[in-house]
């Protein structure tokens, strides 16, 4: 018995944030004074460390639940399933439904029980659950349903990362320019079939690290409620997962027999280009090699990070044919890696 990822589906706001749109911003530092740059120097700067030219962001009426069950149909039809088959419902966010112009994360009912729901199933035996795992939340629930495969507890799992991002920004924050929202959906079986899920590895690091990503107050000393937004300490997650994740990823593939050569793609979590290009370089320099040509496909650029949804994501689009220069093919090799708050690194080698 294998265990592999037999459908997929992705939902992509229609809705673009371009670069410009930050120009009438209000962009300060941490402590609230203001940034001695003009916004189109702030976004010009912003742009040549990420690679972001803009993101994605849902309509006023949408929320997370309803994004996870659009990506979540596309995939059950993708793997021809009745969703009555499912056993488990699994889904990555961190942080639930929050509806547009409100303050507060909605999280009861689960978000996959908000998404059971509007798929329409009925059976008991279908269990949903939410994962709060930082970006890394759709890598670590994979893991989870190839465990419960593993253990006879399920046959069918689907596996959702989905967020809403542009819900929880501070817009006097240059960080915000990062942020976007986005879901995809995997269906993970047991199959007789050929390959699957070879090796995975999850750690979390919080001695120092737990506090890396977090909630806090906007940077706008003028601002007098309470709301939170996402925050987080840019340089330290750098020099975190450069550190830590090549070594991650180098530790998942020992657990086969593959030379790192026959790995086609790295599917990395969307964080920050010039970021996740130095890890998958790290990564192949701990093999004494140059990092390949074409191996790490990127949507940044185009969709910004959306979290949990970047990874299964990109995923989608190379399968449907929609990433300019990149395809995968039945029996290659690819690494799906990510990195996020916790912190939280895991891995999977996986041969489709």
């Amino acid at each position: 018995m294998n265990i592999k990822i037999t459908g997929t589906g992705s939902y992509i706001p229609s809705r673009i944030e371009t670069n410009e749109n930050f120009y009438q911003h209000e962009f300060l530092n941490a402590d609230g004074s203001p940034i001695n740059n003009s916004n189109e120097v702030i976004v010009e700067k912003f742009k040549a460390i990420t690679g972001i030219d803009e993101r994605r962001y849902i309509k006023d009426k949408l929320n997370n639940s309803d994004i996870a069950t659009y990506a979540a149909e596309k995939a059950l039809a993708d793997a021809k399933i009745n969703p009555e088959e499912l056993d488990y419902i699994i889904v990555a966010h961190n942080y639930g439904d929050i509806k547009h112009n409100t303050d507060q994360s909605d999280t009861v009912p689960s978000i996959a029980s908000r998404v059971k729901h509007l798929l329409g199933i009925k059976n008991p035996k279908c269990v949903g659950y939410d994962i709060l795992f930082g970006c890394p939340g759709w890598v670590e629930g994979v893991i989870q349903a190839q465990a419960f495969i593993k253990a006879g507890m399920a046959k069918k799992c689907l596996v959702i990362g989905s967020e809403t991002l542009s819900r929880v920004v501070d817009k006097h924050d240059r960080d915000s320019m990062i942020y976007s929202d986005g879901a995809a959906a995997t269906v993970i079986e047991a199959t007789n079939e050929e390959g699957g899920i070879l090796a995975h590895d999850t750690a979390t690091f919080t001695y120092d690290e737990a506090h890396f990503i977090y909630f806090g107050e906007t940077n706008n000393p003028e601002v007098t409620d309470k709301r939170r937004y996402i925050k987080m300490y840019g340089r330290k997650i750098y020099e975190f997962a450069l550190n830590n994740v090549p070594q991650a990823m180098k530790s998942c593939l020992e657990q086969t027999e593959i030379p790192v050569g026959d790995i086609k793609k790295i599917l990395i979590h969307q964080a920050n280009e010039k970021m996740d290009e130095a890890i998958v370089k790290r990564f192949y320099k701990l093999h004494n090699m140059d990092m390949p040509k074409d191996i790490m496909p990127m949507t940044i650029n185009k969709l910004g990070n959306s979290s949990v949804a970047t990874v299964p994501t990109l995923y989608d689009m190379i399968l449907k044919g929609k990433l300019k220069g990149h395809s995968i093919n039945k029996g290659d090799i690819i690494l799906f890696a990510s990195v996020g708050a916790g912190m939280n690194i895991n891995a999977i080698v996986y041969k489709v």
